[in-house]
């Protein structure tokens, strides 16, 4: 059982993700809180995964999430947002979320959505994550830096980041590439340090500014 925690400032969203997750037969909503008794609600029920609103008026979203990562076994932690481009979405991936959600996302997509974050997979729209670097680019590597630390990876490295990116857990990964999940993760840990980023967030936006995705999809490229 997934075990999750809602933190929105409307009572009506809150309800409505309880509503719709808890229809799943492997999903339970410990929890809903404000953001205000965000971390007190998270230490209590220790859930596997947090949706985080990332604008409430009571407490900034990207505050939370600082607290939440900085507690003893951090839960993975989903941003929740309204507009795919939301200017804080990006530093809120730097500081370590996981991904975010649309809140009119479709309800079988919204569970779909859970379990792959409580796999360890990533949640992010390619559409706009890149409307979100196109409008936010400051502090990123340069474009050609990028290309080099992507160059630099193994052929089998590439492959990883590529399903990385698509956002599949270890697990998946492994399945897809009939790799042992213990050397998914060895690879994944190797990318991290060439890439020089702390996330699989981090190197999934690395990797769509060097354009790893579009080489991917040319003619003759291979999978």
């Amino acid at each position: 059982m997934i075990r999750v925690v809602v933190v929105d400032d409307e009572a009506l969203v809150r309800s409505g993700f309880r509503l719709i997750l808890s229809a799943a037969d492997d999903i339970e909503v410990a929890a809903t809180a404000t953001g205000a008794d965000a971390v007190a609600a998270v230490r209590e029920v220790c859930p596997d995964l947090v949706l985080l609103d990332i604008r409430m008026p009571d407490v900034d979203g990207l505050s939370v999430l600082r607290r939440l990562r900085a507690l003893p076994d951090a839960p993975v932690v989903a941003m929740l947002t309204t507009f795919d481009a939301d200017e804080y979405v990006l530093t809120a991936l730097r500081s370590g979320a996981a991904g975010f959600l649309l809140k009119d996302t479709e309800p079988d997509q919204l569970a779909q959505s859970v379990r792959t974050l409580a796999a360890g997979g990533i949640v992010m729209s390619p559409k706009a994550s890149q409307a979100l670097l196109r409008s936010h680019p400051g502090g990123m590597p340069a474009p050609d830096a990028e290309a080099a630390r992507v160059k630099g990876l193994t052929d089998r490295e590439r492959d990883v980041l590529t399903l990385v990116t698509e956002g599949l857990s270890n697990a998946d990964i492994g399945t897809r590439l009939h790799l042992g999940t213990g050397t998914v993760k060895d690879h994944v840990s190797a990318i991290l340090t060439k890439l020089r980023v702390t996330s699989r967030v981090q190197a999934a936006l690395l990797a769509q500014r060097a354009g790893l995705l579009d080489a991917r999809d040319q003619p003759g490229a291979t999978r």
